[in-house]
């Protein structure tokens, strides 16, 4: 399948592709890796200003925030041009796709160019404070709470799974404001930054090893934060929560498409068992662009479908999961080996893309689990697809 756009979004996307042919950096076997996904190297700090300045970071936003005003249709073939090079967007994806994104929505005039525009422009980098020991997927359950005190609050409690948080400037931070409000309401956000006094990060490794710091727990004792660092209005983050994750919802399922193109070129099956699965990786892929155009061509036209997305985004990250799976098992033990890579080097894109197929495979599980977790996406498909009855 083949999509075809009109003059000016092919247009868009040949301006696009020759700015990346022009200004694409130099030198790769000698760039600097990130260390997490708040990290971003000094080179790649400059490739992201000059996104920025010339319209290409974000084309959807106005000219003053990284982009053109750029429709759907042709922010999309602005996302094509970039897989197809395999170029990362931002080696700080939470807080270009989510947080930054979130404040210019919700932030004030300050706050959209005290933090927003830095984080755009790769001058700070930023992490998500959402996730508890005891409310990871469930956000209405969390528990750290943050006083109102006069011109600043007090913010006690703990987050976890906070990715980049070492590194990050400041952490988008969720916090009960009203504890006996119910669960959904009292909920508000507030910007802490990382140096104030009181908050401790702990990065801790992961499957892949105890050097693979990106995971954080984060903790907050009395830590007092302005009061002008509130985003949207006191107790209404619940709104603001479901506009951060939004923003990454409408072409969430193109970064899964990605992905599968990606190891359409790197699986090389040799076994019968193995091309059939090769099928069924290359049927999924055609599959997941077909539904995708279908809800692009959507959202180009108006409508919504808030629910629908649910069934990309379960559909794409679990057939990330499962191709990867096969790939792991036709290269039998070799597979095991660590580190290693199963596709060219590229300082363009993180190494979790090319790394051994064990890495690839034990990351896969991060798609079906960060933006709503697979369970979460059955169940809003349940109800608001198919019309089922809560149990």
């Amino acid at each position: 399948m083949r999509l075809t756009f009109d003059p000016a979004v092919e247009a868009f996307r040949a301006e696009f592709a020759a700015f990346l042919d022009a200004h694409l950096p130099e030198g790769a076997e000698e760039l600097e890796r990130p260390r997490s996904t708040a990290h971003i190297p000094e080179w790649a700090r400059r490739w992201q200003r000059l996104l920025f300045d010339e319209g290409w970071l974000l084309p959807g936003n106005p000219p003053e925030f990284g982009g053109r005003d750029a429709s759907l249709l042709q922010q999309y073939v602005h996302l094509e041009e970039l897989a197809r090079r395999r170029i990362y967007h931002s080696f700080n994806p939470q807080g270009l796709g989510i947080i930054a994104a979130s404040l210019l929505s919700f932030g004030t005039e300050e706050q959209k160019h005290r933090w927003a525009v830095p984080v755009l422009r790769a001058e700070k980098t930023a992490a998500l404070g959402m996730s508890e020991p005891g409310a990871g997927s469930d956000l209405a359950s969390l528990r750290t709470r943050a006083e109102p005190r006069g011109d600043r609050f007090v913010v006690n409690g703990q987050k976890v799974w906070t990715s980049g948080a070492h590194d990050a400037d400041f952490i988008l931070t969720f916090v009960r404001t009203d504890p006996d409000a119910p669960k959904h309401k009292g909920i508000s956000v507030l910007i802490v930054p990382t140096d104030l006094p009181g908050v401790t990060r702990r990065p801790f490794g992961s499957l892949i090893g105890r050097g693979d710091l990106d995971f954080n727990e984060v903790f907050f004792e009395n830590v007092e934060v302005p009061a002008e660092n509130l985003v949207g209005e006191l107790n209404q983050g619940w709104t603001v929560a479901n506009g951060s994750l939004g923003h990454e919802r409408t072409l969430l399922w193109l970064s899964f498409a990605e992905r599968l193109e990606d190891l359409t070129q790197d699986f090389r099956p040799s076994t019968v068992l193995a091309r059939d699965r090769y099928a069924t990786l290359v049927m999924d892929l055609h599959a997941l662009r077909l539904m995708g155009s279908t809800a692009l061509a959507r959202a180009a036209r108006g409508e919504q479908d808030v629910a629908a997305l649910s069934v990309l985004k379960l559909f794409g990250s679990e057939a990330v999961q499962n191709a990867t799976e096969q790939a792991l098992d036709a290269a039998g033990p070799a597979a095991l080996a660590h580190p290693a890579r199963t596709a060219p080097f590229n300082p363009m894109t993180l190494e979790d893309f090319y790394a051994g197929w064990f890495e690839r495979y034990a990351r896969s599980f991060s798609g079906t689990i960060a933006g709503g977790a697979s369970d979460i996406q059955r169940t809003i498909i349940a109800e608001r697809v198919l019309g089922l009855p809560r149990s």
